[in-house]
């Protein structure tokens, strides 16, 4: 009997799949694929996901919070996350008229700072992005679209390029601000230029290994960069950069450069600033000021060298912005954009809110080990438990002061420690347990 039934499901799955319009010889998972550096060595972490691996936390927090290991002050202007690979850790910063790249040893001691171009001068001033770490090189865009690769060790450039120059490409309201997602093959930048949308360069040299021209090039509005970091993806045998344009999410193949598809996400102020979300064999994308959240099905190809589809699916209130959205167990877990935000658990199946609160402000989002580290942006930084019906607080404590609430940088975990950064300033928190030994 059981095995009918289980015979009887692979039929429907099959079935599915087909009028879905896709082949189940092409059917795979999706999965995110995972830098193979240690630490925690780009923006949202290994997968680029906001979600940590380590076990053996804090599940509550002392009053006042967790010890305060170390504090470092002059990084500059800022709100990029700080980074950690190679044992070192990596972060950006504005210092009057030009962005620096710093690196610190983990007990917070400076070891180098080096300029990157120029610093944002206009609204909200201070550093965008944060460094990518991969194979001792680090690659960092500032806020104009200055793609550089610098030597970890030593903070020497090795090679840049300047995506308006070489691409054509225009600045948008408030600076280019993707973290670059690189691997073994490439360097992957949403250019938006009239030159190549979006462009892939060698990790050694800059030099271009493809780009994906613009979906109209004769059009007078470009496709223009994002806010948002992209993601990569390994689903129906290939791997897929998926990310946005200033008004599309959109699905390239990594390895070719061939544009798979584009969803249109229109905003009333052309900002989509937050990462999309893997869930499943789908993908979650969330803007502010614009549609609703919305959960889009990955589509198996056809047949050979035909394009990876896509389906609309769900459709949810979160709105989340640059805060991000973490995807665990079933259920996705942001706050919503306007004035102070709420924070809310949704269903990932079916997109339907499950519970939400209004007792905090809205922000930056990191789970790890049963807990949610959520950073307010008025400077509250709160260890939140997700059960089944509320968000159960197990510890906060004021990072800082906030007059504009700009505390947007996001939280860091590695080896049981919490990285916060709040303007030029960085801090180190002890939250493993006593009994839970030390990575290094």
């Amino acid at each position: 009997m059981h095995r009918r039934k289980m015979n009887a499901a692979w039929r429907i799955i099959f079935l599915a799949a087909c009028v879905a319009g896709g082949d189940p010889a092409f059917a795979a998972s999706a999965t995110l694929v995972t830098s193979p550096e240690i630490g925690w060595p780009q923006f949202r972490g290994p997968r680029r996901d906001g979600i940590s691996d380590e076990r053996g936390l804090l599940t509550t927090w002392p009053e006042g919070g967790p010890k305060l290991l170390w504090t470092a002050k002059g990084a500059g202007r800022g709100f990029s996350s700080t980074i950690i690979g190679g044992g070192r850790l990596y972060v950006t910063g504005d210092f009057d008229a030009e962005l620096r790249v710093l690196a610190y040893d983990l007990s917070g001691k400076l070891l180098w700072s080096v300029r990157h171009g120029d610093a944002w001068l206009n609204q909200y001033q201070g550093a965008r992005t944060s460094v990518t770490y991969h194979h001792g090189l680090l690659y960092v865009q500032n806020a104009h679209g200055r793609i550089a690769c610098l030597d970890a060790a030593t903070g020497k450039e090795v090679w840049n390029v300047d995506l308006m120059k070489r691409f054509g490409a225009e600045n948008i309201t408030w600076g280019f601000s993707e973290c670059l997602l690189v691997d073994e093959r490439a360097v992957y930048a949403t250019a938006g230029g009239r030159d190549a949308m979006i462009v892939a360069l060698a990790p050694r040299t800059g030099a271009v290994v493809w780009k994906i021209p613009q979906l109209d090039p004769a059009a007078d509005k470009l496709e223009s960069a994002s806010y948002a970091a992209p993601i990569l993806v390994q689903f129906a045998n290939r791997r897929l950069l998926i990310g946005c344009t200033q008004r599309q999410l959109y699905c390239a193949d990594a390895d070719s450069g061939i544009l798979q598809w584009t969803r249109p996400r229109p905003t009333t102020y052309s900002v989509l600033a937050s990462s999309p979300v893997l869930v499943g064999e789908s993908v979650f994308m969330t803007a502010p000021h614009g549609s609703p959240g919305q959960l889009y099905r990955l589509l198996a190809p056809t047949g050979a060298g035909q394009p990876v589809g896509v389906a609309d699916a769900w459709t949810t209130a979160l709105d989340s912005c640059q805060g991000g959205v973490i995807h665990v167990d079933g259920r996705l877990y942001g706050s919503t954009y306007p004035r102070r935000g709420s924070w809310q658990a949704i269903d990932a199946r079916n997109g339907e809110l499950l519970y939400e609160t209004t007792e905090f402000l809205k922000g930056c989002v990191l789970y790890a080990d049963g807990r949610l580290y959520t950073l307010a942006e008025d400077g509250w930084m709160l260890l939140l438990e997700p059960t089944e019906n509320a968000f159960a607080v197990r510890g906060r404590f004021r990072l800082a002061e906030t007059r504009d609430r700009n505390a947007w940088a996001h939280p860091v975990i590695f080896d049981g420690r919490l990285y916060l950064r709040y303007l030029d300033t960085i801090s180190c928190y002890e939250i493993r347990t006593a009994h839970s030994p030390r990575k290094s």
